[in-house]
Parts: C-alpha cells; structure tokens; sequence
C-alpha cells in the first residue's frame, strides 16, 4: 500500500511534502524578520532573518537527498543508496555547528561592544511582534517536521525538526533581548548578546547529538548491544541452528547489514541446511522489519560440538 509508513514511495512523499512547507515557512520568515529588523531598528532580529533564510540549505539538502536514499538496489549500489540520507544528516549536523559559532561570535562581539560603552539602540514594537511569531511558527513546524520523521523513520527530517527547533531557540533569545532593550533599560541591553550565547550553544549541543550516530553509521559501528541481541535470540531460536559465530552488523541509512555463520548438523542434506539459513533470515527480518529494511547473509557450516557460550554462539 503507498500510504504505508514503511512504503518507500511514501516516504519520499511525505518527506518532500514536510520540507517545502518548511521551505516556504522560511522564506517568509526569514524575509518577514529582516525586514522587521530594519524598520525596528534590531540587529538581533536581522541576525536572526538572516539564520531563518540559512535554512534554505538544509531544506534542499532534504529534498535532493531523500528522495535518492530510498531508491532500491541495483549494479552500482548493491547495499541500497541509504547513506545519502546519512550524509544529508551530517551535512545538516555540521551546518547547525557552523550557525552555532556565528551566533556565538556575533554575541560576544556586542558583549565585548556593551562593555566598551557602546550603546544597543531601542528596538521598536514590530520586532518584538516579529519575535512571537517566529516563535510560534518555528515550533510549529519543529512538532509537524518531527512527526512525519518518526513516522517514516528518517534520520534526516527529523534532524531537519531540529534545525527548526534552532531557529526557535534563537528566536527566544532574541525576543528576551528585544524585551530587555525595550522595557528594562539601556544598562540591561546586554541580556540580548548574553541570551544568544546561552543559545548558541544549546544549538552546538543539538548539532552533536545529530551527527553522532551518522559519523557511527559511516565509521560502521555495529549496531547497538540491544539490537545485536534481539538478532542472537532469532537466530538461536530458529529449529535446526545447533550454534553460530561471526556475527556480524552495520547500518547504511534505513537498511540494517547482518553476516553470520551458522552451524547445522552436518549430515544433514545441502536442501535442508538452506531451508534452516533462509528461516534465520527471515526470522531476523520478520523482528527487525518494523523500523528497518534488512540484507542478512548467512554462511553454512557443519557443526562439530563446539562449545557454546551463554548467548548460545560459539569461537
């Protein structure tokens, strides 16, 4: 069925359905705000058009990348093209990272300015306006953004949700400096620089916890301990496995890599031994299928009483 979360068709759908909403949600945002801070007389509310309309890149990558990481197998790509979407993740971790840093620079810099004497000028009202709904229509399109990449299970969108969450994160940061500058005086103007660097660097925080698993994935770190169990309790379970070893996993995207070897009885007949390899594969699949799509290879060997240790494999 193509509205089946798990139908590659549409997933692709609803991934570039959620991304240009974000799209033109950021164009008029980032636009809006700009605008808004010139006539308000805010550099922070410039500054933070200027990081809405930086979403752009990520919105793209989204699009372009997607769409080629759930394209199926074939001679070129003979483990499917999921690290696209992977690589999408990372572009988007490391364009969080480098906005982070901006922000935080920028910060400093009026710190240091405010320090020295100089004054922030006054904003005016329509910035304050612009703050609120920045803020509301940024997390928005978190909450929108991420439900969709929980439902169909990309990495990608929902780190693209995070990247939405930034822009309100910054958003609130401005607002509460827009508020100071407005209302408490120029001596407490300074809370505005103060605010982006506490925000600058939550953003960091969030551009880490997003890259992590994709530098993971690229290094092929096997799969975790709670997953490679899942598919030891599978395999030992499956009639006719007396033990097996080498195993072996990764993740490319959306698709889970699984080797192993197994041991069957070894008089048994080449027909039967394949039969028992095809039930471990389709057990393994049959468990991982509800979040991953899974290549398992098994290889066959005659079992000669080794010893088995207590997950049921053996050396």
């Amino acid at each position: 069925m193509d509205n089946e979360p798990n139908n590659d068709k549409y997933a692709i759908k609803v991934s570039r359905h959620v991304t240009w909403v974000g799209f033109w949600c950021n164009i008029a945002l980032g636009v809006a705000k700009i605008f808004a801070g010139i006539i308000g007389r805010s550099g922070a509310v410039i500054a933070d058009g200027v990081h809405s309309l930086s979403d752009f890149f990520t919105d793209v990558v989204i699009l372009v990348m997607f769409g080629i990481s759930r394209k199926g197998v074939n001679q070129r790509y003979q483990y499917g093209h999921g690290k696209y979407e992977t690589f999408a993740t990372m572009i988007i971790s490391v364009s969080l990272l480098f906005v982070s840093v901006l922000l935080f620079w920028d910060a400093l810099q009026k710190i240091i300015d405010t320090i020295n004497g100089m004054t922030i000028e006054k904003p005016g009202y329509i910035a304050l306006i612009m703050c609120a709904l920045s803020i509301l229509t940024k997390e928005w399109l978190y909450r929108y953004t991420r439900a969709a990449g929980i439902r169909i299970n990309s990495a990608a969108l929902i780190a693209n949700a995070w990247h939405h969450r930034s822009d309100s994160f910054s958003s609130i940061a401005t607002l509460a400096g827009v508020s100071g500058a407005m209302f408490l005086g120029d001596h407490w103007r300074i809370l505005d620089p103060i605010a982006a660097m506490f925000v600058a660097i939550l953003i960091a925080i969030v551009s880490i916890k997003l890259a992590l698993p994709s530098i993971r994935e690229l290094l092929e770190v096997s799969l975790p301990e709670e997953v490679v169990t899942a598919i030891k309790t599978e395999v030992r379970e499956t009639p006719g496995v007396k033990t097996f070893h080498h195993l072996r996993s990764r993740r490319s995207g959306n698709t889970i890599i699984i080797d192993i070897d197994i041991k069957v009885a070894p008089d048994i007949t080449v027909v039967a031994a394949h039969e028992i390899a095809t039930q471990v594969e389709k057990r393994i699949s049959t468990r991982m299928g509800g979040q991953y799509t899974t290549i398992v290879t098994t290889h066959i060997e005659p079992y000669k009483g080794e010893p088995l240790l207590p997950d049921g494999s053996c050396k």
